[in-house]
């Protein structure tokens, strides 16, 4: 174990995500020593694994590219990837935090060069491409990746590969002999911008997610449609690749359901109307059917809403989906009573995306500290402890509410450090 300690109110940012970044270079651009944790191989979170983000559709280089180089130039920030929080001890001003930092089994000789991964045998499924496709087994996290390292899943690589990842880099930087490090620091106060996880859709069992590669959520349609994606941007059917000539976006699956989460995740609605662009673009003629509750698009976005909703192709149906019926074809129906008419309706379309709602990530796996979660485990901030919520960790919004959430974090993590 060894220590590393700022200068007096250092701040500890929790989430390496668009609203971690926003938070760590707001505070260290007015002073403050920051630490930025981050579980994962590489900063950007969900941001990195969009094709665009509303309102302006910019791709995530947009936001991401210049956060990047802000961090790197930043002498007052300390970052540290594939770490997680063990411990905390302490108060306000005076917190002694425990970080774990798992082996990336790939050291800092590392040049992406990529000859590891031209030789590498073995294959593992793509996380960062929700496992549409397969990576190598030592692989860079997307293009954008910061740091621009690889990593290696070692528990997906054969002997033979060992051998020839390892004869194939010449700057020796792969290191199987990793071990996991241990690091204490003293902070002043802690922001925590632990983000979201996209609610796990085999738990609405009527929906059919994982029966039918025809039903896909709208984080995966996301990364089909990004051109760093795993059909290299083209809209087709998981399976067979057919071209869509309809498909059916299934609102609030998982969201505002007391079975499942109880509040509207805020962006959802925003999104299909997103990824309905994409398709248009792509299949002019193409059928689209929404299925809704509520079209939850409030202020600025309105007239985004309008221009989707004018589409003549594409149709509305006001009614919650009770039933997804797998056809011989590969396509699906989508089963549901539009509350309007009281009709029961049947929708035969190629492919069925499911707007599965945002969990909170620490609301899922449990908390390393004594915060204050509210019942659908969002952090409610602490300021007297200087435990301060920031983006998706607060609430669900989009991203231009996140950064402003993060900056207000911020600003407040200042103020306490400086008391």
């Amino acid at each position: 174990m060894t220590d590393e300690q700022g200068t007096s109110g250092a701040v500890l940012v929790v989430g390496g995500g668009i609203s971690g970044l926003t938070a760590a270079l707001e505070t260290a651009e007015v002073g403050n020593d920051v630490f930025l944790v981050e579980k994962g191989p590489s900063f950007g979170g969900r941001v990195a694994q969009l094709n665009q983000y509303f309102p302006k559709l910019c791709p995530p280089s947009c936001g991401l590219e210049i956060n990047f180089r802000r961090l790197k130039d930043n002498r007052k920030i300390r970052t540290y990837t594939m770490t997680t929080v063990k411990a905390v001890k302490g108060g306000p001003g005076n917190y002694e935090v425990t970080l774990v930092t798992e082996p990336r089994y790939v050291n800092s000789n590392c040049t992406a060069c990529g000859d590891c991964t031209a030789v590498c045998p073995d294959e593992t499924a793509n996380e960062f491409n929700f496992g549409m496709n397969n990576s190598k087994a030592i692989y860079l996290p997307h293009e954008m990746a910061f740091p621009r390292r690889y990593v290696l899943k070692k528990s997906a690589l054969s002997a033979a590969g060992a051998d020839a990842i390892k004869a194939a880099c010449k700057y020796d930087a792969i290191d199987l002999d990793m071990q996991p490090e241990t690091l204490t620091i003293k902070v002043a106060s802690i922001i925590w911008a632990t983000g979201w996880v996209p609610y796990e859709p085999t738990k609405m069992e009527n929906l059919k997610f994982g029966q039918s590669k025809s039903i896909v959520t709208n984080m995966m349609i996301e990364r089909m449609a990004a051109p760093n994606g795993p059909t290299g941007g083209k809209i087709v059917r998981p399976g067979d690749n057919k071209a869509i000539e309809s498909i059916a976006f299934v609102q609030c699956a998982g969201s505002r359901d007391e079975n499942h989460l109880e509040y509207c995740s805020h962006i959802c609605c925003m999104a299909t109307f997103k990824q309905m662009s994409y398709v248009r673009e792509q299949y002019p003629n193409a059928k689209i059917y929404v299925f809704y509750i509520d079209l939850r698009t409030p202020g600025k976005y309105e007239k985004f809403r309008e221009i989707r909703m004018a589409d003549a192709n594409a149709s509305f149906i006001k009614g919650k989906v009770a039933d997804i019926i797998l056809e011989a074809d590969g396509g699906v129906t989508v089963v549901a009573e539009n509350a309007l008419t009281a009709e029961k309706i049947s929708q035969k379309v190629d492919m069925a995306v499911l707007a599965t709602g945002m969990q909170p990530s620490l609301g899922l796996q449990g908390a390393p500290a004594e915060l204050n979660l509210d019942a659908s485990g969002f952090i409610i901030s602490d300021f007297d402890k200087a435990m301060i919520s920031a983006g998706c960790a607060k609430k669900a919004a989009d991203v231009v509410t996140c950064t402003q959430s993060s900056t207000a974090a911020a600003l407040k993590a200042i103020q306490v450090s400086r008391r």
